[in-house]
């Protein structure tokens, strides 16, 4: 039987007929792809390429596609959080997946490699800042993003996200929180050399961080609460605004996803690094040889 076209309000193309807020036409797509949440670190990323093939932007979103000795790789920026999220990895997974002209999947499913390099809070104080780097192994998700999802029960780790609420005694009226994996090859092709643990993707930067500048913190002990938990060996070693979203929305669609971060902060140590460009351009070239 062949499929419905998905309707123009579902799958929302632009004038030229390219995926509509990341401009892309399937061509312009690497099997790797490389997230970066701020739109002036793509160049950072393609400067090291052989050649750019492709250079696309509307808004925030930046892409870049090229080859890196050889091997062809899509750089591209999301901006900040896991709304961003929701629309970068529907919308890659389109382009991969997805007939533009008859509107219907394409026969063959197309995985894409998903590697966010980003920034980071450190939640344990053995987590220097500046050349320090955490690899997530797990991502656990304060946005309730997965939960909107029908698949989602099939990559959130329950057993898992169970024994982290009632650790911290999570508080009811605050969004559900769930657990999601990395890619296994991903992780253990790029984490080298970096901490390895589970990350906290928060839905903000102040309050949901347990920072404070004017308004008071509805539950300021959250922070010390969180960085106690340990399940099998896995401690929860940094605050992020995106890889829950990229774990839980990428595995539901069949994708490899993985985040590597710089510790810019400490936050149990009060500590923070200025300037940390030369520590994200390590992070970059080591990934770029790795893939």
């Amino acid at each position: 039987m062949n499929a419905q076209p998905i309707p123009s309000s579902e799958l929302l193309l632009n004038s030229e007929g390219a995926i509509y807020h990341l401009n892309l036409f399937p061509e312009m797509l690497a099997d790797n792809v490389i997230l970066v949440g701020d739109p002036g670190r793509v160049s950072m990323v393609s400067q090291y390429f052989d050649n750019i093939e492709y250079k696309r932007q509307n808004r925030e979103l930046v892409t870049h596609t090229g080859t890196y000795k050889g091997k062809r790789v899509t750089v591209l920026s999301t901006g900040m959080g896991t709304d961003n999220i929701d629309i970068v990895v529907n919308e890659l997974d389109a382009v991969a997946n997805i007939d533009f002209k008859t509107r219907t999947p394409n026969e063959k499913h197309r995985s894409l490699n998903l590697i966010r390099l980003g920034t980071c809070g450190a939640l344990q104080p053995e987590i220097g800042v500046g050349d320090s780097y955490v690899a997530s192994r797990y991502a656990i998700g304060f946005d309730g993003q997965a939960y909107f999802y029908k698949n989602q029960d099939q990559v959130v780790d329950k057993p898992m996200t169970e024994a982290f609420i009632r650790y911290i005694n999570y508080p009811a009226d605050l969004p559900r929180p769930y657990i999601v994996e990395s890619s296994n090859e991903l992780f253990d092709r790029l984490s080298a050399g970096y901490h390895k643990g589970i990350t906290a993707t928060a839905p903000g930067f102040y309050g949901p961080q347990g920072r404070s500048i004017r308004l008071k913190l509805a539950y300021p002990q959250i922070n010390e609460n969180i960085k106690g938990f340990e399940y099998n060996g896995w401690k929860i070693c940094n605050y992020e605004m995106e890889s829950s979203a990229i774990f839980s929305l990428g595995r539901m669609l069949g994708h490899n996803c993985m985040t590597i971060c710089v510790v810019l902060a400490n936050r149990v140590n009060k500590t923070f690094v200025n300037d940390y460009h030369t520590y994200v351009d390590k992070l970059v070239k080591n990934t770029l040889d790795r893939l």
